[in-house]
């Protein structure tokens, strides 16, 4: 069992890769950096969850 995350964490996550899809990659550390400089979350915490649904959501994808 995986870990469900929010629908707005999800929204934020797709829109972003919409947008900036070639600007993320399936690293994690990197994707953490061009959410804080993409997005205005202030919380490490958000910014995190995000990241991470970037993440995945790139490691699923099939292009």
């Amino acid at each position: 069992m995986g870990n469900i995350r929010p629908t707005f964490i999800k929204l934020r996550a797709k829109i972003l890769c919409e947008e900036h899809g070639e600007k993320f990659t399936d690293c994690f550390d990197h994707n953490k950096v061009m959410v804080n400089k993409l997005s205005d979350v202030e919380s490490k915490k958000i910014r995190n969850w995000i990241a991470g649904y970037v993440t995945r959501y790139r490691q699923r994808r099939v292009d």
